[in-house]
């Protein structure tokens, strides 16, 4: 089952613009039309003009019913402002999904950015209005005006160039989004290409029995998959959230983009290595828990705000954070529990240990003096520099910061190795 679509788009706010009309499309100018006729007063429709034109409207979100955008005055005062535009009921989109599907010109014209006349013309004969007409704009702005004021006019004329790019965008505003709308005009178009079979058809194909064997041997004259799809550059970009003000109670803004680009680069990661040679029948990676992603999503960089959410999440000091970041960028999830979980090695993994420590520098006139800090745990006497012993066998190279244990390098199954590579610096 598909997941359901969001109902939300965010559009990034438009540069300004000169010299050309709102509107280039017919409806484009039937959305400005009905604002012209709605109004009653020209004067504040011509400062709206010139607020959009100024590049005074910022990101814009559409949903069901509603358009919202912060615009602001010359003197940079905040508005929040809204037009509210009636959603068509299940009926209504049962007559236009019908209205639609008779043509296959009107599909195309759809899935091509237009919106024909004709399919207009024949919804609205069957009932459906789906441009908007005199009062069916309704605005709300917070500088309380109680007709369209210059802030939800110039978030009209906004929108009129969001219409000229993609006609979906009035579906949206009448209740449903672009998936939704092509997915039910397959599904007509495909049951009237497909009328349902005769009884006796029915009971023909139930009679009709297909061997076991005969499938299996069948296997082996199907043609081959197609070739997997080429790996794009780079991770998609996120949209733009930030529509200029803080929705009382609602989500964080800058989080959730924060969020959805984590999301892309893992997602163009995984696939990298999915389409790698020989990774088939290559172990899964391992599943990460809340507390590991969260170092994780710290290890990318994700600025001061964003980090600070972290640490609480995790109930780590601003500090703690940035040694767990450090120990991911070595080694990832392992090189974060060699920092922060108390190993204790069973008798015959302290035994090879203790093999692997005394061989490591046994060809050296300078050995280094190594005395027990804990159970996996072995500090270099004289040194600020600790050696500790991981779960898998492998050795990590710490050194003393600020009276705390930092990790100072990656890992290595030779416990000479991995302290020679200690480097005292962050990763």
């Amino acid at each position: 089952m598909n997941e359901p679509e969001a109902l939300t788009r965010t559009f990034e706010a438009l540069p300004p613009t000169s010299g050309r009309s709102f509107a280039q499309t017919w409806w484009g100018q039937a959305w400005l039309k009905a604002l012209q006729d709605t109004a009653l007063d020209g004067e504040q429709l011509k400062k709206g003009r010139r607020h959009a034109r100024e590049g005074a409207v910022g990101a814009v979100s559409v949903r069901p019913g509603r358009i919202t955008a912060v615009v602001r005055d010359r003197d940079g005062t905040a508005y929040r402002s809204d037009v509210l535009f009636q959603e068509l009921d299940e009926q209504d989109w049962e007559r236009f999904l019908d209205v639609a599907t008779d043509s296959a010109g009107h599909i195309a014209a759809l899935l091509d950015r237009d919106m024909p006349p004709h399919l207009v013309e024949d919804a609205a004969a069957a009932g459906v209005e789906l441009l908007p007409g005199i009062g069916d704009l309704e605005p709300e702005c917070t500088c309380d005006a109680w007709d369209h004021c210059p802030h939800t006019a110039a978030l009209c004329y906004q929108v009129a160039r969001l219409l000229d790019q993609d006609p979906f965008v009035l579906l949206l505003m009448r209740g449903r989004g672009e998936r939704r709308v092509l997915d039910e005009l397959q599904l007509r178009s495909v049951a009237r290409a497909n009328p349902p079979a005769t009884d006796r058809a029915d009971e023909e194909q139930a009679a009709a029995v297909v061997r076991a064997d005969e499938t299996f041997a069948a296997a082996g004259i199907l043609p081959p998959l197609p070739a997997p799809p080429p790996l794009p550059d780079e991770p998609g970009a996120p949209p733009s959230l930030d529509t200029g003000t803080d929705a009382a109670g609602g989500p964080d803004a800058a989080a959730l983009e924060f969020l959805a680009a984590d999301a892309a680069a893992r997602a163009h990661r995984m696939l990298a290595q999915a389409l790698a040679p020989g990774r088939a029948g290559q172990p899964q990676e391992h599943v990460l828990t809340r507390d590991e992603d969260a170092v994780r999503m710290a290890a990318s960089v994700p600025g001061p705000v964003i980090a600070a959410r972290l640490a609480a999440g995790t109930d780590r000091t601003r500090a703690d954070l940035d040694l767990a970041v450090r120990a991911w960028r070595y080694g990832g999830a392992a090189g974060l529990a060699v920092l922060e979980e108390d190993f204790v090695p069973d008798d015959d993994q302290v035994s090879r240990a203790e093999s692997a420590l005394a061989a490591a520098w046994a060809a050296e006139p300078d050995r280094p003096r190594l005395r027990p800090a804990g159970p996996a745990r072995w500090t270099v006497v004289g040194t600020g520099e600790q050696l500790r012993l991981g779960r898998d066998g492998n050795w990590w190279p710490f050194r003393k910061e600020r009276g705390a244990w930092a990790p100072a390098g990656p890992a290595s199954p030779d416990p000479a190795e991995a302290l020679a590579g200690s480097s005292g610096e962050g990763a």
